[in-house]
């Protein structure tokens, strides 16, 4: 999500069909595994912000994408995910209590 929230941020300032800086860049600038890098430019390719044009790169898209609210999404798994861990946490207390 960082990796594609900062970069969604320098997409703003371009133009469609500019190339964005290359993975080995993207790694050096953020600090991730290219996996993660990987996983960033996917988010931003579904949402028709970034095309891939295999060997030459990634380009600045045209926003055609169908649109669907993947933040939303993202937030509400979020959510879900946060109200499970403090059940599990629960009941992992439980259980060291005797209780289970």
């Amino acid at each position: 999500m960082q990796v594609a929230d900062a970069l969604r941020e320098d997409i703003k300032k371009m133009k469609p069909g500019e190339k964005l800086p290359s993975q080995r860049e993207l790694i050096e600038r953020f600090g991730y595994a290219s996996q993660t890098i990987q996983n960033g430019l996917a988010m931003l390719r579904s949402e028709g912000l970034v095309v891939s044009a295999g060997n030459l790169g990634n380009f600045v898209g045209d926003g055609s994408a169908p649109t669907i609210d993947v933040r939303e999404e993202i937030n509400e798994l979020r959510s879900l995910i946060q109200a499970l861990a403090e059940r599990v946490e629960a009941l992992e207390a439980r259980s060291t209590l005797g209780g289970v």
